[in-house]
Parts: structure tokens; sequence; C-alpha cells
């Protein structure tokens, strides 16, 4: 039987885009579990949000590391869902969750990587990007907003941002969240049947569902293409939520975890100081 760390190590195997390698989306199934099931791996997801606030605090403290983790997703993958369920692990006094929605006239009068520069992490934080700079090979591309030699030139762009944060001591982390057809439409319709969550629901979803193999195209590119050893990309099956949250969870504990974050000494303090 294979232990803890093994499977581990398998499952991040199992999801990790190789560099150099090439994605096929309709390859991947998004039921996959890779023999986790629910009822132990409720269990196993509280065990890793335990590592996560442990080890965020002493990355906070140390403020020598940073942390940049990055989720993407067609409309109704998880974004949001992993944040709430994953990330609440971590303390918000060291932890930014930016959302990258339509771009503003100010943001679009600059260079597509204006807006995304400010928000990366600084030195003991963490920060989330709900949606990214992704974005501009992403619904960019599909709605043929700038021509196609100009989204096409982005990939290397990217990738050559990446390597500058990375080269400035930044651990990136992306997870591509991937469901199928029919789980959006269960989801859209969950949202829309439920009061306390169509506030979530645009009936422009609909409208973009028509332009699903436009957009698995675009996501099959973009993770093939800018998945490198510096900045990984992970294609995670996302039809299972908890599953989704198993995954996530481990493969960031697991990499905060090989940062060896530890708590600064105080050399500073008197040995002899007095309380009173």
């Amino acid at each position: 039987m294979a232990s803890p760390n093994q499977r581990a190590d398998a499952l991040r195997g199992h999801l990790l885009v190789k560099p150099g390698s090439t994605v096929h989306l309709a390859d991947v199934d998004p039921n996959a579990t890779f023999g986790y099931h629910k009822a132990s791996a409720d269990r196993k997801v509280a065990r890793d949000l335990q590592r996560l606030t442990e080890l965020q605090e002493r990355i906070w403290a140390e403020r020598r590391h940073r942390v940049l983790i990055v989720l993407q997703g067609i409309d109704a993958a998880g974004k949001d869902g992993t944040i709430k369920h994953v990330m609440s692990a971590f303390n918000p006094l060291g932890c930014r969750v930016t959302g990258f929605g339509v771009p503003t006239p100010t943001e679009l009068a600059h260079d597509y990587l204006w807006r995304v520069h400010p928000n990366v992490p600084g030195s003991g934080e963490i920060s989330i990007f709900n949606r990214s700079h992704y974005e501009d090979v992403l619904v960019v591309r599909v709605h043929e907003l700038v021509p196609h030699e100009t989204w096409s030139r982005r990939y290397e762009q990217i990738n050559a941002f990446e390597k500058l944060l990375v080269d400035e001591g930044t651990t990136i982390l992306k997870f591509f969240l991937y469901i199928d057809r029919a789980e959006q439409l269960a989801r859209f319709r969950a949202r829309y049947e439920d009061s306390t969550k169509r506030w979530k629901f645009r009936v422009e979803d609909l409208e973009e569902r028509k332009r699903w193999d436009d957009y698995i195209a675009a996501f099959q590119d973009a993770v093939s293409r800018c998945s490198t050893e510096r900045a990984p990309w992970y294609v995670v099956p996302a039809n299972h939520k908890w599953f989704r949250n198993l995954a996530v969870g481990e493969i960031v504990a697991d990499t905060l975890e090989a940062l060896k974050p530890a708590y600064p000494p105080r050399d500073d303090i008197p040995k002899n100081l007095t309380f009173s």
C-alpha cells in the first residue's frame, strides 16, 4: 500500500502539466478522483487546511518568501469555491485575493500586465489571483478583442513576466479547474434556482456557453505554452468539488512546506528581560 507521501507525489504527477508537453483536455476526465473518496477526503482536507494555516503564519513572520497562486477555469469551474474552502486557511493579514474582471478605461490605456504587477505578493505575502493575466490570452482571444498577432505573442511575454517574478523570489502555482459542459450547466441552474446564489447568475453566461469549444482551445494553448519549470500549471478535475479542494489544498501545502519557512529568531531582545 502506498504511503500518504507517495500518494501525494502520484497525485501531483497526474495533475502537473510537464513543461514542453501539449495538453488535450478531451483526454482529461473531469470526474477523476485518482482513488480518493469523499469520506476520507474531508478528513485529509481538514489536515491540509491546518498545515496551510501554520505554514502561512511562518511565511508571514519570516518575511522571506513570496507566493502567487493563480486560479483559472471556465465560468462556474469553482474559482470562488476554492478560495472559500481552501484559502480560508490563510490569515487575511498576510494574504490578498485579487479578481481580474473587465479592464477599466485606465487599465486599457496601459499594457495588459500593468494592472497585474501591483498585485503580486511582497515578502511574506501570499497573493491569490481569481482569474489573472491569462485572461489576455483567453477571453481576449475568444472574443477577438485584439488581433491574432497581438494575443499570440503574449504567451512568451507572460512566461518572461513569470520568470522575472520567480527570479526575484516568488513561488508561483497555477491551477486550471476543469469541469465539463454538463457540470457547468448544472451549476448555472443551481445558481438560478437558489435565492442565496442567484446574485452570481448572469444571463450572459448562457451566451458564453456557445463559445465552449473556443474557450477550451484557448485554455489548452495557455496551459500548454505557459507551464514552465519555474511556474507550472496543474489541471485539476473539478466536477467533484471535494476532490478539487483536496488536490489544490495538498499541492499548495506541500509547496509551502518545501520552502521550509521558519519563525525568525529575535536576537535583539535582551535575554534577562524582566516582566513586571
